[in-house]
């Protein structure tokens, strides 16, 4: 599961790859403009951004360059610019990768997980404290010991790790670990906090990890 930002100016295929990209269980956020996209990355922070060139307003050669200026998370260029001139100056730009549409959304789902391969660190370990989180094995350890998470629960902790200090609002975790537009209970994913608080906290208040923002939601500690 990684974070990825969708900037695409067409609302049909920016929806229909956003349903896509879920389906294969990335959490995609969308813009429609380059300065848009900006804004987005800038307060999101995704793992990996999927860039169309056409965009209205500043174009994706430049959105990318800005992107690459403030970092190494991965852009995936996906644009119907397939001449040899767009692929040279995208990958100048910064780009990690070059797609021509049509693309079929498990072909892009490739290619973002081998982006995602070659730009991580080594092993795709995070630790954090005594916990020891391996996104690519999607194994979870306190102190040594394994943890044994649900799928839910792993989702949930994944996605709060992903931006440790990041508030999470309720709706948005339904959103991003339930599945989108989710229209659920709320009380979901308090109690998924509650059971995964159990398994990775030593019992002391405040929580270390997974704390809890009074009125807004939740965040990944220790901060």
């Amino acid at each position: 599961m990684a974070a990825i930002l969708l900037i695409e100016d067409d609302p049909l295929v920016r929806r229909g790859l956003q349903l896509a990209l879920n389906r294969h269980g990335h959490a995609v956020r969308t813009a429609d403009t380059g300065e848009h996209g900006l804004r987005q990355f800038h307060s999101e922070r995704p793992e990996l951004v999927v860039l169309d060139l056409m965009l209205p307003g500043l174009d994706g050669f430049g959105v990318c360059r800005r992107i690459r200026a403030d970092g190494d998370v991965p852009v995936i260029i996906l644009t119907a610019r397939g001449d040899d001139f767009d692929v040279v100056g995208g990958l100048e730009a910064g780009a990690d990768d070059y797609v021509v549409k049509p693309a079929r959304p498990t072909v892009l789902d490739a290619r973002i997980r081998a982006v995602l391969r070659r730009t991580s660190t080594p092993d795709g370990v995070r630790e954090y404290g005594g916990l020891r989180v391996d996104r690519t094995a999607l194994t979870v350890s306190l102190r040594g010991e394994p943890v044994m998470l649900t799928p839910t629960e792993l989702r949930l902790l994944l996605t709060l790790s992903r931006s440790p200090g990041r508030v999470f609002s309720r709706q948005q975790l339904l959103e991003e670990v339930w599945e989108q537009d989710y229209l659920g209970d709320s009380r979901l994913v308090d109690n998924c906090v509650q059971r995964l608080r159990l398994k990775i906290e030593d019992g002391s208040a405040p929580p270390s990890y997974v704390q809890t923002v009074r009125g807004f939601g939740y965040r990944f500690g220790p901060l």
